[in-house]
């Protein structure tokens, strides 16, 4: 895919998910792996009104090579990159259900959501919580890479998540899935609930393997 391509593609992705609600203002990034680095999310840019030919270029260690200043939370970005050698994508939003349950006491650290449907457990699996690091903290890098090493989407604590996938599409459609997740765990508070039992999910995940 040519650069022009990928460029047009992160604008187009980034303009549908801020009309939906799905990130405001000028939170969340996203970035794409290319044939010589990444293109990312400017810094302080709304991905409601990007412009391609402005869009962050970083060389393949991660240095800004062209277009505006990358976005603050690159080392997140490269953070998964680094772990995940087959994703070419990566979202973070600041998705409202998703950042509410990563508000919450009582979550378990290594899956902070129920498979509650078979779609969360094509597209997600296990969704580990990252520990609460104030924002732009290096610290926060090193424990999303921890948590990359075997998960392709993690919850960061008081924050919201980060999402790696094959393409930007399917970053994109795993960052969808997992804000309609968080937003069913949320309505379903205090009422009893039947999740898919760890079998059912293992078979979902083995007839459709999640993530990169």
């Amino acid at each position: 895919m040519s650069d022009s391509k990928h460029r047009e593609d992160m604008v187009t992705m980034a303009a549908s998910l801020y009309a939906r609600g799905l990130t405001a203002g000028s939170s969340g990034n996203i970035s794409v792996r290319i044939d010589d680095g990444f293109l990312m999310t400017p810094t302080g840019s709304t991905m409601g009104t990007l412009d391609p030919a402005t869009l962050s270029k970083l060389d393949l260690e991660g240095n800004h090579v062209g277009g505006k200043k990358p976005t603050k939370e690159t080392f997140l970005h490269m953070a998964m990159y680094r772990q995940r050698p087959k994703a070419h994508a990566v979202v973070h939003l600041h998705s409202t259900y998703a950042v509410a349950v990563s508000c919450m006491a009582g979550l378990d650290p290594a899956n902070t959501l129920p498979p509650l449907t078979a779609y969360h457990a094509m597209r997600i699996g296990k969704l580990p919580l990252v520990p609460y690091f104030p924002p732009g903290d290096a610290a926060l890098g090193d424990a999303v890479a921890n948590a990359a090493a075997d998960h392709h989407a993690v919850l960061m604590a008081n924050h919201g998540p980060v999402v790696a996938g094959k393409s930007l599409q399917d970053a994109v459609y795993a960052s969808e899935e997992l804000e309609e997740t968080a937003k069913l765990f949320l309505i379903l508070q205090g009422m009893p609930t039947a999740p898919l039992t760890p079998e059912q999910a293992e078979e979902i995940a083995s007839r459709y393997p999640v993530g990169c």
